[in-house]
């Protein structure tokens, strides 16, 4: 199999994982948001670090010790991601799944703005007109939900803020996923220390089953994660930035038919004009062909 073939196959693997994963969050129920986020934390640092050792990767923490400020960034990472998971499992076991979806049709487009205010970078016409439709979108929706969507917000802003500091750490997935998760590790312990103490711990006390999905939420975490970095590996940005959508469309899927959220006419024309604005800025981010120069006349 070529590298470009096994990239598609890494990277609709991702992208089909996580657009399925409110079905596996919503098994995870009678447990809270923030008990599921500390384990999917907790089981993520045992997963990632069994592979490392197996692939005898261990020595990168030796280098990274040598770097506070890497160290820094790696915490203010953990910190984005801890927010985008802790949001995005609230939301899927509040019965908003429909609004999850929306943040990450949107993540790409507040990507594009913070590489204009973070990176200095210049967009062209259309990707302006893209930013402008997506606003437009997100006012359209605060009237039809009577407040700003600020779960979708907030699942945007935070990825896209992750991917930034993630861009310039350059670490690869499964040492920045360890590293990140295990700074996450202790408060995620001593929360369901807390949570045990307080009788409230649903680890272990609804079924075996439901104890055993738990634990793999480490693995479901962190698959997709390797997934996504061997696709990143193999794929031109271009490639990679259409099979984006696959998540969103089909957690939007999940919410609408089998969770049967509503999707009044106002909601759908406010998806309806995000999906505009990501057309507009799909199209023009493709390569363009290049001019072919004219054949020199023979002398």
């Amino acid at each position: 199999m070529n590298q470009l073939r096994l990239g598609y196959l890494y990277g609709i693997g991702a992208y089909l994982l996580w657009g399925f994963f409110p079905i596996y969050l919503k098994l995870l129920r009678p447990a809270g948001p923030v008990e599921i986020l500390a384990h999917r934390i907790v089981w993520s640092v045992a997963f990632v670090a069994l592979l490392l050792a197996a692939m005898r990767h261990v020595g990168f923490l030796r280098t990274l010790a040598r770097r506070p400020r890497a160290l820094a960034g790696i915490a203010f990472a953990a910190v984005l991601i801890a927010v985008n998971w802790g949001t995005y499992i609230y939301g899927v076991n509040s019965d908003r799944v429909v609004e999850t979806a929306l943040g990450y049709f949107i993540n790409p487009l507040v990507s594009v703005l913070f590489g204009v205010v973070a990176l200095r970078e210049r967009l062209r016409p259309a990707q302006w007109a893209a930013l402008g439709v997506g606003g437009l979108a997100v006012a359209v929706l605060t009237v039809d939900y009577g407040r700003l969507p600020w779960l979708a917000l907030t699942l945007a802003f935070s990825f896209a803020g992750y991917g930034l500091v993630k861009k310039r750490l350059g670490l690869p997935a499964a040492e920045g996923l360890f590293v990140e998760s295990a700074v996450l590790a202790l408060p995620a312990l001593a929360y369901l220390g807390w949570l045990s103490a307080r009788g409230g711990l649903a680890f272990g006390h609804v079924s075996a089953g439901h104890t055993a999905l738990l634990v793999l939420a480490g693995a479901a975490t962190a698959i997709p994660l390797l997934f996504f970095a061997g696709a990143a590996n193999r794929l031109p940005l271009s490639a990679l930035g259409m099979l984006q959508y696959l998540a969103p469309i089909l957690q939007l899927g999940c919410g609408v038919l089998l969770f049967h959220e509503p999707m009044p006419p106002a909601r759908l024309a406010g998806f309806a004009l995000v999906w505009l604005a990501l057309a507009v800025f799909t199209v023009d981010a493709l390569p363009r062909p290049r001019p072919r120069l004219p054949t020199p006349l023979p002398r």
